[in-house]
C-alpha cells in the first residue's frame, strides 16, 4: 500500500497543472442543488416534546459536547420553562433572532443524536473540527499564546436552503450557555454541490476563530485601513474593506487553510447560486451598503491574490487562473452606490490580501496569520495523492487514508478533481463524504475523552533517525 501511495504521488506531481476545464459543469451542479427544495426537519416547538427528545439523545454525543453544549442547553431550557420558551417564539415570529438561534441549537443536537444524514453529518463535522484545529491547536500556534477565548469546534447542522451557509458564533450561542458555535449548510449539500463545501473554511475560520483572540479583528481592520490609505487607492475603498473585515479576513483564512481550492471554489459557488437566483452565472459587481460582505467580484480578486501569496510552488499560476476567472465577470463596479475603477478595485484586493496574511500582529504576539497556517508543497502533494481516490466508485477506500491527512486536504482534493477535465462531480462528492466520514470515526474529539483540539496530541521528539527522514522525503517529494 505504501509503495502504491508513493507511486501515485510521483505520478500526479508530474502532471501538476492547473485544470479547471470542468468549472461550468460544477457550477451547474451547484445551481441544480440550490434549486432542489429539500428542507431539513423542523425541531418541535412544543417545549415538552423538544425537552423529551433532547433528553433521549443527550448521551449519544461525545463527552466534549455533552459538557459544552447539551447539558448547558438543557439547563437553560429548564430555567426558561414552558412559559419562557413560548415567549421567545412569540417575540421572534419570523425566526430571525433568538427563536431561530434556540431552535438551531436544538436541531444541531437532535440531528447528531437522531442520525439525520449520518454519513454527511459526520463528514461535515470533521471538516469543521479540522479547520478549528488548524488555527487554535498548540501545535499550530508555536510561539503564540493560547486564544484569549477558549473555542470548542462548532457543532454542525443542516438548515433552511434559503439561508445558505451561515454561522452562529459562540458569542451568540453563549446566550444559551453554550461554549461552541453552530455552523449550518443547506440540506441538499449533504448529497450534492461539491463547490458548496469550500464555503466552510470561510464560515468556520471567520467569526469564532477571528474572535478567539481579543483585539484581533480590530487590529486587522485598522491595519487594512492604514495600508489602503497609504496606497491612496481612493473610491472610499479603505473604509469599505475595513468595515467588512470579518467577512474579508474569513475569505483569506479559508485560503490559508484549504489553498487555492477555497478561492476558486467560492468563485464557482457564487456563480452557481447567482445562476439559481438570478439566472446569470456570474460574480456580482454591486456591493450594497447594508451587505457586510465585499462584492463578489472583489472576493474573487481577494482570493486570487491570497492564493498567490501562499507558500507552494504553483501559487502564482493559480493566482493567474483565478484572476482570469474573476475578470470574465467584470462589469461596472459599484460599491455603496459609488462607481469604482476596476484597476483600483484589483489593487485594493491585492493590498488587503497581503496585509491580512503577512502583517505581524500585536494580538498574536507579533506573528502573522500566514505563520500560523499556510498551504505548502507538501499540502499540494497530499492533495494530488488523494485525488486518485476520488475518481471512481466501487473501489474501497483504504484504511491508510484515515490518518496522516486533514479534512482540508480532502476538500481541496475534491474541488480540484471535480474541476478537472471530464470529472464527475457527483462521484467525487460521494467519495469525498465517505473519506471524511472515515477520518471522523478516528477523531479523538468524538470519542470518550474530552479533546477540544486533536492537534494538541502530538509527540515532541528529541531526535529523528535518518531512516525516518528518508521516509518523509519518499512520501512527500
Amino acid at each position: 500500500m505504501q509503495e502504491l501511495y508513493n507511486k501515485n504521488v510521483t505520478n500526479r506531481i508530474a502532471v501538476n497543472t492547473v485544470d479547471i476545464s470542468n468549472l461550468a459543469v460544477c457550477i451547474e451542479d451547484v445551481r441544480r442543488a440550490v434549486l432542489t427544495p429539500l428542507q431539513s426537519p423542523e425541531p418541535p416547538t412544543d417545549f415538552h416534546e423538544l425537552r423529551g427528545r433532547l433528553e433521549a439523545v443527550k448521551d449519544k454525543l461525545p463527552k466534549l459536547y455533552q459538557e459544552t453544549a447539551v447539558k448547558p442547553f438543557l439547563r437553560k431550557l429548564d430555567e426558561l420553562g414552558p412559559r419562557g420558551f413560548v415567549d421567545i417564539l412569540i417575540r421572534d415570529p419570523e425566526r430571525n433572532s433568538n427563536a431561530r438561534l434556540m431552535l438551531d441549537i436544538a436541531q444541531a443536537i437532535l440531528q447528531h443524536g437522531e442520525g439525520y444524514f449520518p454519513l454527511a453529518t459526520d463528514a461535515f463535522q470533521e471538516v469543521v473540527s479540522d479547520l478549528y484545529d488548524g488555527f487554535l491547536s498548540a501545535a499550530d500556534r508555536v510561539g503564540v499564546k493560547p486564544p484569549d477565548l477558549s473555542v470548542i469546534p462548532a457543532l454542525v447542522k443542516w438548515g433552511s436552503p434559503e439561508s445558505g451557509p451561515y454561522t452562529w458564533p459562540v458569542d451568540a450561542t453563549s446566550v444559551f450557555d453554550l461554549q461552541a458555535a453552530i455552523v449550518s449548510l443547506p440540506p441538499i449539500h449533504a448529497n450534492a454541490g461539491v463547490l458548496s463545501w469550500p464555503s466552510l473554511p470561510h464560515e468556520v475560520c471567520g467569526h469564532d476563530i477571528l474572535h478567539a483572540d481579543i483585539g484581533l479583528l480590530e487590529e486587522l481592520s485598522q491595519t487594512v485601513w492604514n495600508e489602503l490609505n497609504r496606497a491612496n487607492v481612493g473610491h472610499n475603498l479603505p473604509d469599505y474593506w475595513a468595515s467588512r473585515i470579518d467577512e474579508t479576513a474569513s475569505d483569506v483564512l479559508g485560503v490559508l487553510n484549504a489553498g487555492p481550492a477555497a478561492a476558486i471554489g467560492l468563485v464557482g459557488y457564487f456563480r452557481g447560486m447567482n445562476a439559481a437566483f438570478t439566472g446569470k452565472a456570474a460574480l456580482r459587481n454591486i456591493g450594497p451598503t447594508d451587505d457586510p460582505h465585499p462584492a463578489d467580484i472583489l472576493r474573487g480578486y481577494l482570493g486570487a491574490y491570497a492564493t498567490g501569496l501562499l507558500e507552494f510552488s504553483g501559487a502564482q499560476e493559480w493566482q493567474r487562473v483565478i484572476l482570469a476567472e474573476a475578470d470574465k465577470d467584470l462589469a461596472s463596479i459599484r460599491l455603496e452606490n459609488r462607481a469604482v475603477d476596476a484597476n483600483a478595485a484589483r489593487e485594493s484586493a491585492r493590498i488587503v490580501a497581503e496585509t491580512i496574511m503577512k502583517t505581524k500582529l500585536r494580538s498574536l504576539e507579533h506573528t502573522s496569520l500566514s505563520q500560523i497556517q499556510n498551504w505548502r508543497d507538501r499540502d499540494e502533494q497530499i492533495t494530488l495523492a488523494l485525488r486518485s481516490l476520488l475518481q471512481t466508485t466501487g473501489t474501497p477506500l483504504p484504511t491508510l487514508y484515515r490518518d496522516g491527512f486533514y479534512a482540508a486536504h480532502v476538500i481541496a482534493a475534491a474541488v480540484t478533481e471535480a474541476l478537472s477535465k471530464n470529472a464527475n462531480p457527483e462521484i467525487v462528492f460521494q467519495r469525498m463524504v465517505t473519506l471524511l466520514k472515515m477520518m471522523h470515526d478516528a477523531n479523538p474529539s468524538w470519542g470518550p475523552l474530552i479533546v477540544p483540539h486533536p492537534g494538541d496530541i502530538f509527540r515532541h521528539f528529541a531526535y529523528i533517525p535518518v531512516i525516518e527522514a528518508q521516509k518523509d522525503v519518499q512520501l512527500y517529494v
